[in-house]
Parts: structure tokens; C-alpha cells; sequence
């Protein structure tokens, strides 16, 4: 059975959270705090943990730093109160697989829980791969994209999304599409999917202003090059 970690330093949203997650069949361990999260982490193996990133100890960035530099591969569900871009940008780019703002549905939040389940259990049962595309080498198990001689290490996410462009070049691939594929859920966030899109364009292209690989199609969604132009 997954065990999910509940860290938030309010008792009612853990508590609302936890009632809503075992009548969903999932085993849950909480922690009020950053430094009793870690100490959870490291006492019980942990599929997913629902984040609190402010909180009164410190923040749930502490949290994330750790478990990434740990190579752990816990998935991550970030809740935060701010919904300002650069937050979603800081929150997503230490590794984090979803954030969702508060308030926020239980029923959402169960939803992209399951999702990320089910996301993890389809990655973990693909077979090692390496993917080329003209100057691109993505290795998918140890989640490093080569571009021109260029190492850059990648979270789960931005390797799947490139995974995703990568074998199917030159095709135009709507928002809602991606964001079902990659997230598994039918609650298509444009902001999360806008940030990872930054994020990959900071490693594919020498100018944001000029993709090469990574195309905005208005209104739609975007397409990646098959021949890097």
C-alpha cells in the first residue's frame, strides 16, 4: 500500500487531508513541521508527500532541497497560499511534481495524488532508454539531457515532458494533451506547464526569444523541432 506524508503545520488541514486520503484506501503518516518531515522520511519509506511550503519552523523548501540532493525519488505534492509565478518557478524547479494553491478542493487534491501514483508506477516499469534528436542525447533512466557536449541533470517531470516532445518531432501537442500525459489528471494547469516549458527552453535554446527547438504554437500549445530550427 503507498504511504503518503502529510507535512503541514496547521492540525485541520492535515486532518482534512488525511480523512480524504484513507476513504481513497491510502496509508498516511503526518508531520507538523520541516525537521520532523525529514525525520519521517528518513524513519519510513515514503511514495509521496503532500508539502506545506510555508510553515513556522522554516519551509517546505527545506524539505524539497533534501529529498533532491538525497536522489530521492519521492514524489512531491507542493500546497502553498502564494500564487505568484516566481514561487511556482522556485517550487517546481527544486523538483517538486504539482503545486496546487489554497485553498484548495479535497477532491482535486486526491485526484492529482492518485495521478502522480499512477504516473510513478507507469515510469518505473519502462525499460531504460536513450532518445537522440539531432544534438540531443535524453538518457531516461538517469534523467541527464546532452545537448552539444552539455550535461543537465533534469527532475522527473522535465525528463518526461522531454521524453514526450522528443518522440514526437515536428508535431503540435495541445496544453491539455501534455498536461494529461505527463500529469494524468484532467486538471490542466497552464502556469505549472508554462514553468517547466521555461525551464526545458533555459536548456535547449542559446535565446528564449528564438527557440530553435522548443516552439509556442499561440493558442494552442507547442511543438518541438525535429530539425532544431
Amino acid at each position: 500500500m503507498s504511504q503518503i506524508l502529510i507535512v503541514d503545520d496547521e492540525p485541520d488541514i492535515r486532518a482534512l487531508i488525511r480523512i480524504h486520503l484513507e476513504r481513497a484506501g491510502l496509508q498516511i503518516i503526518e508531520a507538523e513541521s520541516g525537521r520532523q518531515a525529514i525525520e519521517r522520511i528518513q524513519e519510513h519509506p515514503i511514495e509521496l508527500i503532500i508539502l506545506d511550503i510555508m510553515m513556522d519552523d522554516g519551509n517546505g523548501f527545506e524539505v524539497l532541497h533534501y529529498l533532491r540532493k538525497t536522489s530521492s525519488k519521492t514524489l512531491v505534492v507542493a500546497l502553498s497560499a502564494r500564487r505568484e509565478v516566481q514561487d511556482k518557478v522556485d517550487t517546481l524547479g527544486l523538483g517538486a511534481d504539482d503545486y496546487i494553491t489554497k485553498p484548495f478542493s479535497p477532491m482535486e487534491l486526491i485526484a492529482r495524488v492518485q495521478a502522480q501514483l499512477r504516473r510513478y508506477t507507469s515510469h518505473t516499469s519502462h525499460q531504460s532508454e536513450i532518445i537522440r534528436l539531432n544534438n540531443l542525447v535524453l538518457d531516461v533512466d538517469n534523467l541527464i539531457l546532452h545537448n552539444g557536449g552539455i550535461r543537465h541533470p533534469l527532475t522527473e517531470i522535465e525528463c518526461e515532458l522531454l521524453q514526450l516532445f522528443m518522440t514526437n518531432p515536428d508535431r503540435t501537442l495541445t496544453r491539455r494533451d501534455i498536461y494529461q500525459h505527463i500529469w494524468k489528471h484532467e486538471n490542466c494547469n497552464n502556469n505549472n506547464l508554462s514553468v517547466f516549458i521555461n525551464r526545458l527552453r533555459t536548456m535547449l535554446e542559446n535565446t528564449a526569444d528564438s527557440p530553435l527547438h522548443l516552439h509556442t504554437v499561440r493558442g494552442i500549445g507547442y511543438r518541438f523541432s525535429g530539425d532544431g530550427r
